[in-house]
């Protein structure tokens, strides 16, 4: 447990986020009525209330056993952090100091085998585990909920963080869960290749993590979302080991691996995963086009994704969040902060910005790229710049340290998204938006973007912003993400599509999936964790 950690209030280590810029405050005086200056600041480390221990002296002494003594935590500083994720419901709640749901302990394995006797333990004992990669949930899929356990305890996954190998040849390697995103690919490049998934959780997600939630990253368009590159997995589960065979294929029956994928630790902790990689791209070229309006972006987007020539990150944004983006211009780095004059000047303050990215070869990239621009430019798309598509690249992990400034002004923040057909997405964009601004009944913007395309389809991307109920802040957000989930499940959406299940989509989880589906997801729970101790109250109620 001695890796860099990041707020417990917050997101990135302290100190990380740069400062707001006197243009921003202005923004937030206009938009939602505050005054930009800091109304509410986080509850200090000392001053968090927890609830007491209840991991009994004897349980704790089978996992000090297993583990070692100095792997087996109750510290008020290592209980806190490991207490929630980071939506804005685990923000309200770090924040306000007050943490009615804690781990009893936090337990870090340094093997396979010690994470396979772990759960034996507790299994045994009644002790219920959550397994704890990065910490990024934004679904609570990483709350410390005990179901009907008598404690719970978190599974601090730091230690197992290695490549274990790679293979390239076959281009694979193998990984262990705890490995982060950002050293699984130092790593790799070492030997040029890379892993390329980049969630915005990136700088902290874990590869366990990412493959236990069905991840997509920001190039899934092009180089496709976690789950298509799993190639075998292994499982510690209260049951035993559940393992795959390493093949790129196979017709022996329906997919264990993929009834692993997307588990959310509710079977078991993934130990090993095997993932296809790349070799790290020759030419990375990203650029900025504005389009006439959303539909009409949408509708060359279409184009691209079902003749095969879409670019390896396409996102579109819809014109409240491209006038919202040009508002928030120069937040983030100078690298960042360029190209804006440009980006204006080419009129995206009337249209919509969609930033697209290639990566790849030479040759490839050129014939792609070409291809795509006739298209953009027989749809009136105005090219704005390789400076707008870098000073998105150059900051697209920056939203997250931006909402903490903004939660410090009594601003609500936060995101949801979904995917539906390419029939259906005008209308479910306009229906979502609508339920949202209704249920917040105050001063709003919800912006939003596509950023994942399919031949069928595509994902939506909700950013919410609001002036937060200073008394009801967490009732404001349930009611307006309830509004939001029920016009989603009504429009024929997906509930989630890289956010995971977790426990607060859990309730729409039937509506996708069907009653037979969920008793069937029930029946594999029962047989890998019969006395019911995985990551309670997570995928499935």
């Amino acid at each position: 447990m001695g890796r860099r950690e990041q707020k417990f209030w917050g997101w990135g280590e302290p100190g990380a986020s740069p400062p707001l810029s006197e243009k921003v405050e202005g923004f937030l005086r206009s938009a939602f009525g505050v005054d930009g200056g800091v109304v509410s600041r986080p509850a200090s480390l000392e001053d968090v209330v927890l609830p007491p221990c209840e991991l009994s002296e004897a349980a704790r002494d089978r996992l000090v056993a297993i583990v070692g003594e100095a792997h087996v935590r109750q510290d008020r500083a290592t209980r806190i952090l490991r207490a929630t994720g980071k939506s804005y419901l685990d923000l309200l709640d770090q924040r306000s100091g007050r943490l009615d749901a804690a781990p009893d302990a936090v337990v870090a394995p340094g093997s396979a085998g010690e994470v396979q006797a772990v759960l034996d333990a507790c299994s045994r004992a009644r002790v219920a585990v959550v397994p704890f990669g990065g910490g990024t949930s934004v679904v609570g899929g990483v709350a410390p909920q005990r179901g009907g356990a008598d404690a719970v305890v978190t599974l601090d996954l730091a230690r197992l963080d290695h490549v274990v190998s790679l293979d390239e040849r076959s281009r694979i390697a193998r990984f262990e869960p705890g490995v982060r995103l950002p050293e699984a690919d130092h790593v790799l490049g070492a030997r040029g290749y890379t892993l390329g998934h980049h969630p915005q959780s990136y700088e902290w997600a874990t590869v366990g993590g990412c493959v236990a939630t069905r991840s997509s990253g920001q190039a899934s368009t092009g180089f496709g979302r976690i789950d298509e590159h799993v190639v075998a997995l292994r499982c510690a589960t209260p049951a035993g080991e559940l393992s795959t065979l390493a093949v790129p294929a196979s017709a022996a029956g329906p997919s264990l691996r993929e009834l692993l994928t997307g588990s959310e630790g509710t079977l078991g902790v993934l130990i090993e995963l095997t993932l296809e990689v790349r070799p790290v791209a020759e030419v990375r070229r990203y650029e900025g086009w504005v389009l006439g309006s959303f539909a009409e972006g949408a509708e060359v987007l279409r184009e691209l994704a079902q003749t095969g020539l879409a670019p390896d990150v396409a996102r579109l944004s819809d014109e409240t969040e491209t006038q919202m983006g040009l508002a928030l211009a120069g937040t983030g780095s100078l690298k960042a902060r360029s190209g804006v004059s440009f980006l204006r000047a080419r009129g995206a303050g009337e249209g919509s910005l969609l930033i697209t990215g290639w990566e790849g070869g030479a040759q490839d990239v050129g014939r792609r790229r070409a291809w795509a621009a006739r298209r953009l430019r027989a749809a009136r798309g105005r090219y704005a710049g390789r400076a707008t598509g870098e000073a998105w690249r150059a900051g697209r992990y920056y939203a997250p340290h931006l909402r903490d400034h903004l939660l410090d002004r009594g601003v609500l923040v936060e995101t949801l998204e979904t995917a539906t057909t390419w029939s259906n997405l005008e209308r479910l964009h306009g229906v979502v938006g609508d339920a949202l601004r209704s249920a917040l009944d105050t001063r709003s913007l919800v912006a939003c973007h596509v950023s994942h395309l399919y031949g069928s389809g595509a994902s939506l991307y909700f950013t919410v912003l609001a002036g937060q109920d200073t008394a009801e802040p967490a009732a404001q957000w349930s009611r307006a993400k309830e509004a939001a989930s029920r016009a989603i499940v009504d429009c024929g959406g997906t509930i989630t599509h890289h956010h995971a299940v977790g426990r607060d989509h859990a309730a729409h989880l039937p509506s996708e999936v069907g009653t037979l589906g969920i008793d069937l997801l029930r029946g594999l729970k029962d047989r890998c964790d019969p006395v019911g101790v995985m990551n309670p109250g997570k995928l499935l109620l």
